[in-house]
C-alpha cells in the first residue's frame, strides 16, 4: 500500500496505482465497510483499504467468496453505512443472483459500490469478460473512469449517486488502469460518522409483486439518465463539427487521443463516455449529428458500438453516419486495446499509410524472436503443487495411465501445462463439481477414475457444495486439496484456514479436514507432498478403490517459507548434481520429467545441474533421482 493513502494531504499530487486511487477515493468518501475476495486485477483495492483501516475507523475483510462479500457490504449499506466491495470480472458472475434482486429492493440508506476489474487479454484470467453489459443487464448505474485521477474522484460521486437513488453503483475498471501508476491529486478525507441502524420500515424483499418494483427501478434509471446527460464524467474534445467522431470509454480514451495526435486527423472529435449505463443518449445524438464517420474504441465487447447504433436509429435527422469498430473488423474483437490498433483503424478508414516502426526494425526483431528460447508457463521452483502433481501423475501411470484430473482456478491451474495432466479448468469449484458427475458414469461404461484438484482458498470459496454432492449421491471420486496456506496466485492474501484476517490480526482457523469430515468423508488423508513415495502410494490406492476419498496435500507455499527463513536468518538448503553419477540423456527425470525450473540442463556436460539462483531448497529432485546424483550441500 502507498503510504500516501493515509498520510497524503488535500492538494498533494502523488503517484498511485489505479487500484490504490480507488481505495483513496473510498477513504476520502468516508467508507465504513470494505469487503472482497482476492482476484487479479482487483486485489490491491481491498489490500490497500485493509492496511488503511488500521488508521481509520472502518471495517475491512477478505470474505470467503464474492457472494458473501457483496452480501456483507449490502448489510452495511442497509444499516446506513457506506460500503464498497471489489472483485475481478469472474466475481461479477458469482454475485449476479443477489444483484438481480438488490436492484429492486435497493441498497438502503447507505451507499453501496461494486468495483469490477475486467482483464482484457486475460493476463491473469481464464476469459475476457466485459462487465459493462452486465451493468446494463442488472439495470444498475455503471461508471468507468479513464484516468487515475478519475479512479479516485469517481468513488465519492458513486457513493452520492447510490444514496440518492437507493441503488448499488457498479464501477468498471480494466487491468491497465488498475495496475499502472499515475498522478493523483488528493482530496479531503471527509470523516462522515454514522451509526449503524437496521431500517425496519424498509422492505428488503420483492414479494408479492416484483414487477411493481421493476417499474420503480425504471423510473429511477430515467432520472439517472437525465443526470448523466450533463455529467462531468462524459467529455468531448475536438472540432465543434467533427467529420470523424471517436466514441470511447476507459483506457480507450487515452489511446484515441494519442492516435489522433500522431496522425494529425482533421475535423476529428473524441467523445469519452464515463457514464456507461444508462447512456446519455441526447449527448451522444448531439455529436452524431455532425459526424460522417464514427469509430468506437473500447475494451472488450462492442458495448458502446451496439448501443450507439441503436440510438442512431431514433435520430430525427434521418441521417445516420458510417460506423466502424469491432463489428466491422476495424478494431479487434478480442484482446487489449493500444494506440497502434486505433491508428490502424483510423488509417484504414481514411486511407492513410502509417507504420509505427520502420520495416527494417520489424525484420530485425522477427529474427531475434527466433533466437530467444521458448519459455513455458511453470510453477515456481520448489512449489509444493509440483510435487503433488508429480505424485498424481505417477499414480495414474502406475494405474496403466487410467485416470484423469479435473482442475480449478489458482496457481495449480498451471497443471494444464504439467504433462497436460489437468484436463479441465473453468470456474472456481468446477473441478470437484465435474468430478461429482464423472463419478456417476461407471454404469454407462466410464471405467477411468476421476481426480479433482483444488486449492485451499478455492476450497472455502466454491467447493463445499460439490463435496457434499459427492457424499450425498455416493459418487466415485478422489479429491486432492492442495493446501499451501495462502491465496498465493493473487498475492498471498489470507483465507479462513490461515488464522490471520485481512488487517493482519489473529483469527480462528477453519480447518479443511474438520469440514470434510463434518460433511461425511470417512477417508481423509493428510500428506506432505514432498514425501513423494508415500504421496504416490496414497493417490494410487484411492483411485483404484471405489468410493469417495479426500487427500489434503499440505505444505506451505515455498515463497512464503523462504521469506520466513530469510527473516529468521536461516540458510536456504542448497543442492548440487554430482556430475559423476548423473547419466544425462539416459534419465532426465529431474529436468524433463519432474520439470522443476531450478533443475536445468548443462549443454557443456550434457547433464543436469541445479540453478543455485532459482533453487528454493525443497529437495524433491534429490528424492526422486534414481541414480542418487543430487545431494544437499552445506554452507
Amino acid at each position: 500500500m502507498s503510504e500516501y493513502l493515509v498520510t497524503g494531504k488535500p492538494g498533494d499530487v502523488v503517484l498511485l496505482l489505479g487500484n490504490e486511487a480507488i481505495a483513496r477515493g473510498a477513504i476520502e468518501a468516508s467508507v465504513h465497510f470494505a469487503s472482497a475476495y482476492p482476484g487479479t486485477p482487483s486485489s490491491e483495492i481491498l489490500e490497500s483499504l485493509a492496511s488503511a483501516s488500521k488508521h481509520f475507523s472502518f471495517h475491512a475483510e477478505w470474505s470467503t467468496n464474492e457472494m458473501v462479500a457483496v452480501e456483507a457490504a449490502a448489510a452495511a449499506a442497509w444499516a446506513g453505512l457506506r460500503a464498497i466491495t471489489s472483485m475481478k470480472q469472474n466475481g461479477l458472475n458469482v454475485i449476479l443472483d443477489f444483484l438481480m434482486n438488490l436492484n429492486f429492493t435497493g441498497s438502503g440508506r447507505g451507499g453501496l459500490i461494486i468495483v469490477v476489474a475486467d482483464d482484457p487479454c486475460a493476463h491473469s484470467s481464464t476469459n475476457e469478460q466485459d462487465g459493462r453489459p452486465l451493468g446494463k443487464y442488472i439495470e444498475i448505474p455503471t461508471l468507468e473512469p479513464c484516468t487515475h485521477q478519475e479512479a479516485k474522484d469517481i468513488v465519492p460521486y458513486a457513493f452520492e449517486l447510490s444514496e440518492s437513488f437507493n441503488l448499488p453503483v457498479l464501477i468498471r475498471e480494466t487491468t491497465r488502469l488498475g495496475h499502472s501508476r499515475g498522478d493523483v491529486k488528493l482530496g479531503e478525507i471527509r470523516g462522515i460518522e454514522r451509526r449503524a441502524v437496521f431500517d425496519r420500515e424498509h422492505a428488503f424483499y420483492n414479494l408479492p409483486r416484483p414487477h411493481i418494483k421493476h417499474e420503480a427501478l425504471h423510473r429511477k434509471l430515467n432520472e439517472i439518465r437525465k443526470e448523466f446527460e450533463v455529467s462531468k464524467w462524459n467529455l468531448y474534445e475536438g472540432s465543434e463539427a467533427p467529420s470523424m467522431l471517436i466514441i470511447t470509454s476507459g483506457m480507450g480514451w487515452t489511446y484515441a487521443k494519442e492516435a489522433v495526435k500522431i496522425l494529425g486527423v482533421e475535423k476529428a472529435g473524441i467523445l469519452k463516455i464515463g457514464t456507461i449505463f444508462p447512456l446519455p443518449t441526447e449527448l451522444i445524438k448531439k455529436y452524431l449529428m455532425f459526424a460522417n464517420e464514427v469509430l468506437f474504441v473500447e475494451e472488450i465487447d462492442p458495448y458502446l458500438e451496439e448501443s450507439v447504433r441503436s440510438i442512431a436509429v431514433d435520430m430525427n435527422s434521418g441521417r445516420i453516419p458510417k460506423f466502424f469498430g469491432k463489428l466491422t473488423g476495424h478494431i479487434p474483437a478480442w484482446g487489449e486495446m493500444d494506440p497502434d490498433k486505433v491508428i490502424y483503424a483510423i488509417s484504414k478508414i481514411r486511407n492513410l499509410h502509417y507504420s509505427p516502426v520502420p520495416d527494417e526494425y520489424e525484420e530485425e526483431t522477427t529474427k531475434l524472436g527466433t533466437v530467444a528460447p521458448p519459455r513455458s508457463i511453470t510453477l515456481c521452483p520448489g512449489c509444493p503443487h509440483t510435487a503433488s502433481y508429480w505424485s498424481i501423475l505417477q499414480a495414474i501411470r502406475r494405474n496403466k495411465n487410467r485416470g484423469f484430473v479435473t482442475g480449478d482456478i489458482g496457481c495449480y491451474t498451471i497443471g494444464v501445462f504439467y504433462h497436460e495432466l489437468v484436463k479441465s479448468v473453468h470456474c472456481m469449484g468446477a473441478g470437484v463439481g465435474l468430478a461429482s458427475g464423472f463419478g456417476q458414469l461407471h454404469r454407462f461404461g466410464l471405467e477411468e477414475p476421476v481426480i479433482a484438484v483444488m486449492g485451499d482458498s478455492t476450497f472455502y470459496h466454491a467447493c463445499i457444495p460439490a463435496l457434499i454432492n459427492i457424499i450425498y449421491n455416493n459418487s466415485n471420486a478422489t479429491v486432492c486439496i492442495l493446501d499451501n496456506d495462502a491465496t498465493a496466485m493473487t498475492g498471498f492474501q489470507p483465507h479462513p484456514g490461515t488464522g490471520i484476517n485481512a488487517v493482519g490480526n489473529e483469527a480462528p482457523k477453519v480447518r479443511i479436514e474438520d469440514i470434510v469430515r463434518g460433511i461425511g468423508y470417512k477417508d481423509v488423508k493428510i500428506m506432505d507432498p514432498f514425501n513423494v513415495k508415500e504421496a504416490i502410494k496414497a493417490v494410487h490406492e484411492r483411485i483404484i478403490t471405489p468410493g469417495n476419498h479426500v487427500i489434503i496435500f499440505r505444505r506451505r507455499c515455498t515463497l512464503i517459507a523462504r521469506r520466513e527463513m530469510e527473516r529468521a536468518g536461516e540458510k536456504i538448503p542448497a543442492y548440487i548434481v554430482d556430475q559423476d553419477k548423473c547419466v544425462g540423456e539416459k534419465c532426465g527425470i529431474c529436468s524433463r520429467q519432474y520439470s522443476c525450473t531450478a533443475c536445468v540442463w548443462d549443454p557443456t556436460s550434457n547433464k543436469a545441474k541445479i540453478d543455485a539462483v532459482l533453487c528454493n531448497g525443497c529437495g524433491v529432485c534429490a528424492t526422486i533421482c534414481p541414480y542418487r546424483a543430487i545431494r544437499r550441500v552445506e554452507g
